[in-house]
């Protein structure tokens, strides 16, 4: 959920300022920050617009009044992502200044940090001198299974920090080639665990009592092991109730400080080259990488993530979030419920429960769609071993340490880029591509729009029945190689859980069409999302030069009403403890009154879409009375007309206001 900024039009990651359940105490703090935050956000932006160049810094070190050049172009790195992203971060856990600050804070620090880039560059050295060798002799692409092993293998030998930076290029394939990516994701299931009693004694530290005072059982082995931690199963004394106990890797973060400050170090050489090849400074890279991985470092932030998940899926009774017990959570531990489940990588087990697997999909497609579009809090790793099939055929997540923020302006543009494919308007797509932060701002875009053509056409042209979003990746992977395109963390996030995601799709059920839900879902969206921006972004797909497209219209009433049909019969809606609230929590008709309320105002008050409209009802010099008779006769059974027609007449006082303002305006324009 988004908190809106009080003075500029980012959004602060977390609980919504609207949520009955937020503090006060953390609502006002982060408001403050925010508008702090925004008021130099706002001061930076007028002068870059989005690039911050080396005057930018300056006047950023005139402004706090003296200090370092290197602090203010530390600050200017953060704001430049803030701006690009439309997102204010009140309480950052990531600077470069900072980073600096730690690694170099005494001479013991310093001679650390001196023997850890010499093991690095001695390794990651002898490495490259045996790609160089296969270069030399001619093989370099028949051994390259081979090597993409052994880069994997030296990732795990450099520690935790080298494991999520292979986890993160193994979702970017505007800096790696897809061979060495398709190598690099097994880091995201198979990373070796550190040893039980070490864990055992971190669990005792944060919790200030020995294991047994706490849980009556513990694993004697790890269900999971990740890059920064892992996860033990246990049992709560008092109350016996099964528990997930996840530990953070012993003294992981001195390390990471010093990787984080080494990558840096390194990137400031190898600016060059990333702007000519991504459109931007290497560092910034660093700097997207470094934050997410510092935030994953604090287990109190994810627990924050948890309960944020929770709040948006609390109406939602096909999906399960883990409650946390924070009064045994701390920055190293993390206690949550524990998910009685089926994992995504055992597909034979969810099928052999009797779980409806379309419907377990439907649920995880919807799932996850609202995560990007409606909420714009998303799982940014949504792999088979985060994600469970309950036994009644909800979904479970799991793991909530990367999860990503889309700001209001990024999913409108999102849904921008969506209405543009489907009026295959390719030209707005490229532009669409710079507004997200693909692009450097002011690239020119006439050069990828015969691509993204081509690509769209090449995949939409199969069909919903061929439509699977890797091959669309591949050829994508294939543009940006080409032209000077990078992939921002948050939407090379928003890739991975795609892909991921119809990857379980696929496994489970290999002829299910993932755009068979996903069209459906975006059709309701469109037509009954309250959110006025989304009503604009109609009006665009239900005009095509012009022209009124009827059948579009028809088809967007089908698919949106069969996204309701199959929610609202899905088998996770059958238990006992949801079927109670089931008529409150899932729609089971199309909720129009609003967009038909909406579409009266404009009829009446915008004189352009009023004359679109009698156009479109006379086009062809004759009348288009069946195609309106064919609309009403798909949604007469999903609309009460008496209460439209009230709802109609309430509005009529705002409706009259709009019309006088308008007329006033055009008077006024005239003279």
């Amino acid at each position: 959920m988004e908190l809106a900024c009080c003075s500029c039009s980012c959004s602060v990651p977390g609980r919504s300022s609207l949520s009955p359940a937020a503090p006060t105490r953390r609502r006002r703090s982060a408001r403050a920050a925010c508008r702090t935050r925004a008021s130099r956000l706002a001061v930076i932006s007028k002068a870059t617009a989005v690039e911050l160049d080396g005057a930018a810094a300056s006047r950023a070190l005139r402004r706090s009044g003296g200090g370092s050049m290197e602090l203010a172009k530390s600050s200017a790195a953060m704001e430049k992502l803030d701006i690009e992203r439309g997102v204010c971060v009140p309480f950052r856990k990531y600077s470069p200044e900072m980073v600096r600050s730690k690694v170099l804070e005494s001479q013991g620090a310093i001679w650390s940090l001196v023997m850890r880039g010499v093991e690095i560059v001695w390794k990651l050295g002898f490495y490259w001198s045996t790609l160089m060798y296969d270069c030399f002799i001619g093989q370099d692409e028949e051994i390259v299974p081979f090597r993409a092993m052994q880069l994997r293998n030296l990732l795990c030998d450099l520690g935790p920090s080298f494991i999520k930076a292979g986890q993160v290029l193994a979702n970017r394939p505007d800096i790696i080639r897809e061979d060495y990516m398709n190598e690099l994701c097994i880091l995201q299931d198979d990373v070796p665990s550190f040893p039980n009693q070490v864990a055992f004694n971190i669990i005792e530290e944060e919790l200030g009592r020995p294991l047994e005072a706490v849980f009556s059982k513990i694993s004697s082995r790890t269900i999971a092991a990740a890059s920064l931690g892992q996860v033990y199963r246990a049992t709560l004394r008092d109350t016996g109730e099964d528990v997930a106990i996840k530990v953070q890797r012993p003294d992981i973060e001195p390390i990471i400080y010093r990787d984080l400050f080494l990558f840096r170090t390194l990137a400031s050489f190898l600016n060059g080259i990333s702007l000519q090849k991504l459109g931007c400074n290497a560092e910034l890279i660093v700097d997207e990488f470094g934050e997410k991985l510092l935030e994953e470092l604090d287990y109190t932030l994810e627990a924050r993530n948890i309960e944020d998940f929770l709040e948006n899926f609390k109406d939602d009774p096909t999906v399960k979030i883990p409650r946390v017990y924070k009064q045994l959570s701390g920055s190293r531990v993390l206690v949550m419920e524990w998910i009685d489940g089926i994992r995504c990588t055992n597909p034979k087990a969810i099928k052999d429960a009797g779980i409806d697997v379309n419907g377990f999909l439907t649920v995880g497609v919807s799932a996850a769609l609202r995560q990007l579009l409606e909420f714009g809090l998303f799982h940014g790793d949504p792999h088979p071993g985060n994600i469970f099939a309950m036994r009644d055929g909800r979904i479970a997540y799991v793991d909530f340490g990367n999860v990503a923020v889309l700001s209001q302006q990024n999913k409108q543009i999102l849904i921008d880029a969506v209405v543009h494919a489907v009026n295959e308007d390719y030209a707005e797509m490229a532009n669409d591509f710079t507004r997200l932060g693909f692009l450097a701002s002011g690239t020119d875009v006439s050069p990828i729009i015969p691509a993204l053509e081509a690509i769209w056409q090449n995949s939409a042209g199969k069909g919903l029945s061929d439509f699977n979003f890797r091959s669309v990746t591949g050829k994508f992977n294939q543009l940006v190689y080409q032209y000077p395109i990078r992939i921002p963390e948050r939407f090379s996030l928003v890739i991975r859980s795609l892909l991921t995601q119809e990857g379980i799709c696929f496994t489970l059920e290999p002829d299910f069409k993932f755009l068979e839900v996903a069209y459906p879902y975006v059709a309701n969206r469109l037509l009954t999302d309250p959110n006025p921006a989304l009503r604009e972004r109609l009006i665009q797909v239900l005009f095509k030069d012009g022209v009124f497209q009827w059948k579009r219209l028809e088809n967007l009433i089908v698919l949106a009403k069969e996204n309701v049909a199959k929610m609202s019969s899905n088998p996770a809606l059958r238990g006992k403890d949801v079927q109670r609230s089931r008529d409150r929590q899932v729609e089971r008709k199309l909720d129009l009154k609003d967009t038909i309320k909406d579409g009266a105002r404009l009829f009446i008050v915008d004189e352009g879409i009023r004359r679109q409209l009698l156009l479109a009802l006379t086009e062809d010099s004759k009348l288009h009375i069946q195609e309106l008779v064919d609309v009403y006769r798909l949604i007469e059974d999903q609309i009460d007309i008496p209460s439209v027609a009230m709802e109609v007449v309430r509005d009529l006082p705002t409706v009259a206001r709009d019309l006088m303002l308008s007329w006033s305006e055009s008077v006024l324009s005239e003279r």
